[in-house]
């Protein structure tokens, strides 16, 4: 909840604390609530129930889907942010709640004890914008269950008062412990470990108390096996003799990322070139690129402008180009009578104009989920991703006005084509038209009594080609008589 909220803050979408607000998952009846703001939970809202019944409970919910994939992307990378503390840090999804499990054994003391190490965790946590519920304890098992049902930044506490679900259970098998009267880790700690073991011959490692037990007690092993930390790819340039231009050594430190680059199969989203000054000063000028590239040229061209923004200072002997983004890109062929790849110099052009002018001044237009034509698309940064959606299937105009425009039309009968419409001060007379296209409103966010769409696409004596549409019908009950728009042109 708090990263959906964050990336919407950077949209300039962000609702209110106070808006009821939920983010829903598919699920077998129907999309099912994933996670809750503090307004929807003080409403009613839980998590894991159908969004249909917490519509009802909360008519004022709003209600926007989860990015589960984005999700475990950025808590991936959050783990190896979290390397600033201890080496062996790593994604836990032991659970069903997802978190992060480090390692610290021989790194408290460099932060001044456990307890100082978890105050400093939250502080950092907090600054960047994410709440969290942190545990220490010798196992695992012991941390996942103090951070979720313990008492707020716990350490060594103990586990037996806190529920069975804290062992890292399916809820099938907590509900069967419940059942049986084993509430608690220390009602199943008192059971004789033989009848636990016959009961749950059969179950799975993850919904077998007595391993959980072993897990949470360190009687079983639960090591953790931290990924291996991402490839740096950066270019050096030592110097004998201090500088104050970097320029041309640029080009071939272009030449050297890029052969990395090249050996991994990586392409370069981000670059950040780095001097260090002989008086001990570091300066830096980072550039992106709105595709993945290796090309050394181009990346050079990106800091052509940006150099002299450069404090040289006494002068500098260090010069470093480092990728710090890069995204997959696999050796391409181009076409066979030897031309470019398709895309690639309108990109170039992208980076060119967003380091002469900044990419605050660049926009592209995006596909949006929306049947209407004025929100079939929304304009976002060029680096932004591109969600993937299904095209629609009709023949578009390749312009369309930014307001459409009333027109006055002449027809031979009421709900059939126009024969003639005039649209700034020029009278057109329709010689073709295909259509109607009819569009409804969208029920879910357009005003009661919106009225539908009527599409047609016309072809006037003159051989082009207008589309308008007419805004209602008679007798809808809607307003008087239909009005007609000219919306777009055709090439």
């Amino acid at each position: 909840m708090e990263r959906w909220r964050k990336l919407q803050e950077r949209a300039g979408n962000a609702p209110p604390d106070e808006v009821p607000l939920a983010l829903a998952v598919e699920g077998t009846h129907g999309p099912i609530v994933h996670a809750a703001n503090r307004a929807a939970r003080l409403a009613g809202v839980t998590e894991g129930a159908r969004v249909v019944d917490m519509r009802a409970l909360c008519p004022a919910l709003k209600v926007d889907y989860a990015d589960t994939g984005g999700d475990r992307a950025a808590l991936q990378r959050l783990a190896m942010w979290a390397r600033r503390w201890c080496p062996w840090t790593a994604v836990d999804d032991s659970g069903g709640d997802p978190g992060l499990i480090l390692d610290t054994t021989g790194a408290d003391h460099l932060w001044g004890g456990e307890a100082a190490m978890l105050a400093e965790m939250e502080g950092r946590l907090a600054l960047s914008g994410f709440s969290a519920r942190l545990a220490l304890a010798p196992t695992w098992g012991a941390a996942w269950a103090l951070a979720r049902f313990g008492p707020v930044r716990a350490t060594c506490a103990d586990t037996a008062p806190l529920p069975a679900a804290a062992l890292r259970l399916g809820a099938d098998t907590v509900l069967l412990l419940n059942r049986l009267g084993l509430r608690t880790i220390g009602h199943l700690a008192d059971v004789p470990r033989l009848s636990l073991a016959r009961r749950f011959a059969r179950a799975a490692p993850a919904d077998n108390p007595l391993i959980r037990l072993d897990q949470l007690t360190g009687h079983l092993a639960e090591p953790v096996s931290p990924p291996d930390a991402p490839p740096v790819f950066r270019a050096d340039a030592r110097l004998a003799e201090p500088i104050f231009d970097p320029t041309h050594h640029l080009p071939d430190l272009c030449a050297a990322l890029c052969a990395q680059l090249a050996d991994a199969r990586q392409g370069a989203r981000r670059l950040m070139l780095t001097v260090y000054r002989t008086d001990g000063e570091v300066s830096r000028i980072e550039a992106a690129c709105a595709l993945p590239s290796r090309d050394a040229a181009h990346l050079a061209f990106l800091f052509r402008d940006r150099l002299e923004r450069i404090d040289s200072g006494f002068g500098f002997d260090l010069i470093s180009l480092e990728a710090p983004i890069t995204e997959s890109l696999g050796a391409r062929q181009v076409d066979l009578a030897g031309g470019t790849e398709a895309g690639l110099p309108l990109a170039h052009l992208t980076d060119r104009l967003a380091t002469r002018f900044g990419r605050g001044a660049l926009t592209q237009l995006q596909p949006a989920a929306s049947h209407i034509p004025e929100r079939a698309e929304t304009r976002a940064a060029p680096m932004a991703a591109v969600p993937a959606l299904t095209p629609v299937p009709a023949e578009r105009p390749e312009r369309l006005l930014d307001h459409p425009e009333e027109v006055r039309v002449l027809y031979a009968v009421p709900e059939g084509p126009p024969a003639q419409f005039q649209w700034r001060r020029r009278t057109h007379r329709v010689t073709r038209y295909q259509g109607p296209e009819r569009i409804a409103p969208e029920w879910w966010q357009d005003r009661p009594g919106t009225r539908l769409r009527d599409y047609f696409k016309v072809e006037d004596e003159a051989g082009r080609r207008f589309w308008l549409y007419r805004e209602g019908l008679h007798d809808d009950g809607r307003g008087a008589d239909p009005r007609w728009f000219l919306h777009g042109i055709f090439a």
